[in-house]
C-alpha cells in the first residue's frame, strides 16, 4: 500500500512538472488574468492586484494588466508604484481618457505638477463619466488657483457649474475663486487709480457688503462727484439710499432711480424700482406701466414679475398674478417672496392645499436664507478679528 501511494505521488509530481514545462507564457497570462478579473468581481482588489502583477511579470506589455494594476494601486493610494503602470498603459494607448486622468491625478500627488497639468488638460473634455470629469475639473481648478491663474480657474469652474450647478464642491470653489478675484481687482485698482471714481465706487460696494449703508452712500456720492458718467452709479446710489434707515436719505432714492433711467433707458432694474415706489405711493396705474416697460426689456426679471403680480393682487385679480409668480418659482425655487405671494394668491383662488404647500416652501427657504446670513455674519466677524490680530502683531 505504501509503495502504491509513493508511486502515485511520484506520478502526480511528474505530471505536474510535465504540465508546467509545457505551459506556454500565453497560458500563464490567460490564467492569471482570469483569476484577477474573477477576484475583482468578488471585490478582492488586493488579491486581484497580485494576479495582474503576475501577468506583467510574464508579459510586461500586457495593456489590460498594466492599466488595471495602476488603477488598483492608485485607489490604494500607492501613487509611487501606480504611476509607472498607468504611464505604460497610456503610452501604449493614448486615447484611454480615464486611465490618463488617473495618471494625471497620480502625478499631482507625487508633486509632478507640469506632467499632471498636461495629462489632465488633455482628457478633461473627452471624459464622458460625470464623476471622473468632476474630479479632473476640480484638480485643474486647484492647480490654477495654487499657481495664481485665477482667470483660468474661473473659466474652469464655470464649465463645472453648467453640469453640476448645485454641487457643494463646485460652489465652494466658485466662492473662493470669485472672492480672490475681487480682492485682486480691488488691490489693482487701489494701486493704479486710488482717487478715481471707480475706486470710491468699489469701496462703496464693499461697505454695502458690510452693511454700512450710510458709509456706502458717502462713497457713492464721492464717486459721482469725480465722474458723473460712471456706468450704473445712479442706480447703485439709489439702491443704497432706498436701503438707508434714515428717512431723509430714503426719500432721495426716487430721484436717483429716475436719473438712472435718464442715463440708460434700458436699465430695467431702475424702471422696476420706480414701479415699486409707485405701488408704495398707491399709484397702481403708474406702477403697472413701469413693470410693463421693465418686462419688455427683460421678460424674466424676477423683481419686475413680482411687482406686476403685486399690482394684480392689489387690484383683486389673483388669476392674473398666478402665472407671473409661477414663472418666478419655476426659474428659481428659492425665491422667498414669490412663494409667500403664491400662498396668498392660492388662498384667494380657494386652493388651500396649494396655499399650504407654498407657505411651507416660503418658510423653508426663509429659514435657509436666515441661516446663510448668520454664517456670512460670523465669517465677517471672524475676518475682522483676524485682521485685528494681524495689525496688533
Amino acid at each position: 500500500m505504501k509503495g502504491l501511494v509513493l508511486l502515485l505521488m511520484v506520478a502526480l509530481g511528474a505530471i505536474g512538472v510535465l504540465g508546467q514545462s509545457n505551459s506556454s507564457a500565453a497560458e500563464q497570462v490567460r490564467l492569471h488574468s482570469q483569476r484577477a478579473h474573477q477576484l475583482l468581481t468578488e471585490k478582492k482588489p488586493e488579491l486581484a492586484a497580485k494576479e495582474f502583477a503576475a501577468v506583467i511579470a510574464v508579459d510586461p506589455t500586457n495593456l489590460d494588466a498594466q492599466a488595471n494594476l495602476g488603477v488598483l494601486l492608485f485607489f490604494q493610494r500607492k501613487y509611487t508604484v501606480a504611476e509607472p503602470h498607468l504611464r505604460v498603459a497610456v503610452d501604449q494607448q493614448p486615447d484611454l481618457a480615464k486611465i490618463r486622468a488617473l495618471l494625471g491625478m497620480c502625478e499631482r500627488r507625487l508633486g509632478k505638477a507640469d506632467a499632471a497639468r498636461t495629462d489632465l488638460e488633455a482628457v478633461v473634455a473627452k471624459l464622458d463619466d460625470p464623476g471622473i470629469k468632476m474630479e479632473v475639473g476640480l484638480e485643474l481648478i486647484e492647480m490654477d488657483t495654487a499657481s495664481g491663474d485665477l482667470a483660468k480657474a474661473a473659466a474652469a469652474v464655470e464649465v463645472l457649474k453648467e453640469s453640476a450647478p448645485t454641487d457643494p464642491r463646485v460652489l465652494y470653489a466658485a466662492y473662493r475663486i470669485y472672492t480672490d478675484l475681487a480682492g485682486e481687482a480691488m488691490l489693482g485698482l487701489s494701486v493704479a487709480a486710488p482717487e478715481s471714481g471707480q475706486m470710491y465706487q468699489a469701496m462703496a460696494h464693499e461697505l454695502v457688503r458690510q452693511h454700512d449703508i450710510n458709509g456706502a452712500i458717502v462713497d457713492f456720492r464721492k464717486a459721482l462727484a469725480i465722474n458723473p458718467n460712471l456706468p450704473g452709479i445712479h442706480y447703485e446710489l439709489a439702491e443704497a439710499l432706498h436701503a438707508s434707515p434714515d428717512q431723509k436719505l430714503h426719500a432721495e432714492a426716487e430721484s436717483e432711480y429716475k436719473l438712472a433711467v435718464s442715463a440708460n433707458s434700458s436699465d430695467e432694474k431702475a424702471v422696476t424700482r420706480l414701479g415699486d415706489l409707485a405701488v408704495d405711493h398707491g399709484d397702481l396705474d403708474a406702477a403697472a406701466n413701469y413693470y410693463k416697460k421693465a418686462l419688455a426689456l427683460a421678460p424674466n426679471d424676477a423683481d419686475a414679475l413680482l411687482g406686476a403680480a403685486r399690482v394684480f393682487n392689489e387690484r383683486n385679480d389673483p388669476a392674473s398674478a398666478l402665472p407671473l409668480l409661477e414663472q418666478i418659482v419655476a426659474a428659481d425655487a428659492s425665491n422667498v417672496q414669490a412663494h409667500y405671494r403664491l400662498s396668498v394668491v392660492y388662498r384667494k383662488l380657494n386652493r388651500p392645499a396649494d396655499a399650504k404647500r407654498e407657505l411651507a416652501e416660503y418658510q423653508k427657504y426663509k429659514d435657509m436664507k436666515e441661516k446663510l446670513r448668520k454664517i456670512y455674519k460670523d465669517l465677517r466677524l471672524q475676518d475682522e478679528s483676524d485682521e485685528s490680530m494681524k495689525e496688533s502683531r
